[in-house]
């Protein structure tokens, strides 16, 4: 009950803060979707960070190590490559949109290509791979609950009361409330995680050296890359693709939208390739139970460091890792939902019904929020997938944007607005074979070598997608009209 109370402490917090913050502000459609672009460094690297120290973090970083051990390193990899690639991709990106009053990455692809239906198009994709986000963020609230209740909450009713919470969070402050819950949320993680990440290994192994001799000992493969599967070459193809297609993430575009300079960017830069590295305590989190909470099957592993640390602490402590995992997943879903909302009023809503003015677009975003968070509710209660298995799924999809918002940024851009929407639909319909049919490269092409075989299988949708956006704005013989941008009383 204790653990209960404390964990339930941090989640009134949360939504306290969440009302002050909207305290003075006249909540319009910018105001809650990009906190009127008037973010500075602070506020971005907390909403930014907030997306990297997800309830993926904190339980399916340890679980994936508990699982598979070293191919999980790809995390540390793909997240320190995205950040320096923001350095030259957020700035070019923030300008236009301040320019054009630009608020989701579906008004950038209308704007930039002059197309309506290219804008409703990625809305579709951006709605569709952000549903396993928000997906495995509250299967790891769930988690999270009740385990930290020792069973009192079922799993079920968990991700109940987290729904229900995160969706009058959200309709309620938009994103203020999750940048102001985000300072919380990462001072107390940064704290937790490290205290786990070194007392763990030495409660239980005497340091962080003797707990890798022992798992060298016990399970050899687990500190290295397997010679198939998610070998090496599985690795540097899954960090390329995900490093990529990290800034497509509509949530993501959302918040990097509410810096107040792209100044902030190239600041934030600096820092965030640093703060992956917490990541490394996670890590050790998941070596210590490799050997200490044995079992775990499948799915099962991203329990292993509440596991751990319920065998290991007071129930008073397990409270403070509940509140501060609960924060895990309040921030970034918050910031997801929101941004879902945006994309479905801004370009699905408003190009189709012509409302008469924005307060009922942006009530429609806020409508859209309990609708998905209820879609999603039904995929937790009835998908079994572990959470890295939902985050690569996300990111096969949401990386089929890339292609063509590159090309955008260029100074010449030869790609016009057919090639841009057939290599999406394209890419996109082969990431849904792929899932569906559980196809690999391996069982494609039997013949490949290996290294070949074991690539990430979303890189055959994103080669799809570049060689049909190249070909079909060849054929399509692009007019200098075409990706002209579309006059600013249009929105």
């Amino acid at each position: 009950m204790v653990s209960l109370v404390i964990t339930f402490a941090f989640l009134a917090a949360a939504i306290f803060l969440a009302i002050r913050s909207t305290r003075g502000k006249k909540m319009n459609l910018e105001q809650w979707a990009v906190g009127g672009r008037g973010f500075g460094t602070v506020f971005v690297f907390l909403l930014l960070a907030g997306e990297f120290f997800t309830t993926f973090t904190f339980l399916g970083g340890s679980g994936m190590i508990y699982q598979v051990g070293s191919p999980a390193y790809y995390v540390l990899a793909y997240m320190t490559l995205a950040y320096v690639f923001s350095y030259y991709l957020l700035p070019p990106i923030w300008r236009y949109a301040k320019e054009h009053g630009i608020v989701s990455i579906s008004d950038f692809f209308r704007f930039k290509y002059n197309s309506s239906s290219l804008g409703l198009l990625v809305s579709i994709v951006g709605i569709i791979a952000s549903v396993p986000v928000v997906v495995l963020q509250l299967k790891g609230l769930g988690i999270i609950v009740s385990e930290t209740s020792y069973g009192m909450i079922s799993p079920t009713l968990a991700v109940w009361i987290g729904t229900i919470a995160v969706t009058v969070y959200v309709m309620i402050s938009g994103i203020h409330g999750a940048a102001w819950t985000a300072i919380i949320k990462d001072f107390t993680i940064i704290a937790v995680v490290v205290f786990l990440g070194l007392y763990l290994p030495y409660h239980y192994y005497g340091g962080i050296e003797p707990m890798f001799k022992a798992v060298q000992a016990a399970k050899p493969a687990h500190l290295s890359f397997p010679d198939s599967g998610q070998s090496l070459s599985w690795v540097i193809s899954t960090v390329l693709m995900t490093s990529v297609g990290f800034y497509m993430q509509p949530g993501l575009f959302a918040a990097a939208l509410s810096a107040k300079s792209a100044k902030v960017f190239r600041r934030n830069t600096m820092v965030m390739p640093l703060y992956t590295l917490l990541l490394m305590f996670v890590f050790f989190v998941g070596y210590t139970a490799i050997l200490q909470v044995p079992g775990l099957k499948g799915a099962e592993g991203d329990l292993s460091l509440l596991r751990l640390s319920i065998q290991t602490f007071d129930p008073w402590f397990i409270g403070v890792i509940g509140g501060v995992g609960l924060l895990t997943a309040l921030v970034p879903t918050s910031v997801i939902l929101l941004t879902i909302g945006t994309l479905f009023a801004k370009n699905v809503y408003q190009p189709l019904f012509k409302p008469n003015n924005e307060s009922q677009v942006a009530k429609v975003a806020k409508l859209t929020v309990p609708v998905v968070a209820f879609i999603s509710l039904y995929f937790v209660i009835n998908g079994g997938n572990a959470l890295y298995a939902l985050l690569l799924m996300s990111f096969s999809l949401i990386t089929q944007l890339f292609p063509s918002l590159l090309f955008s940024l260029l100074p010449n851009n030869r790609i016009n607005k057919h090639g841009a929407t057939w290599g999406i639909l394209v890419g996109v319909a082969t990431v849904a074979y792929i899932t569906i049919s559980g196809s690999t490269i391996s069982s494609l092409f039997p013949a490949f070598p290996q290294a070949v075989k074991d690539l990430n299988s979303g890189l055959i949708a994103l080669f799809a997608n570049v060689i049909v956006t190249l070909l079909i704005s060849v054929l399509t013989s692009k007019s200098s009209a075409e990706n002209k941008p579309l006059p600013s009383e249009m929105y």
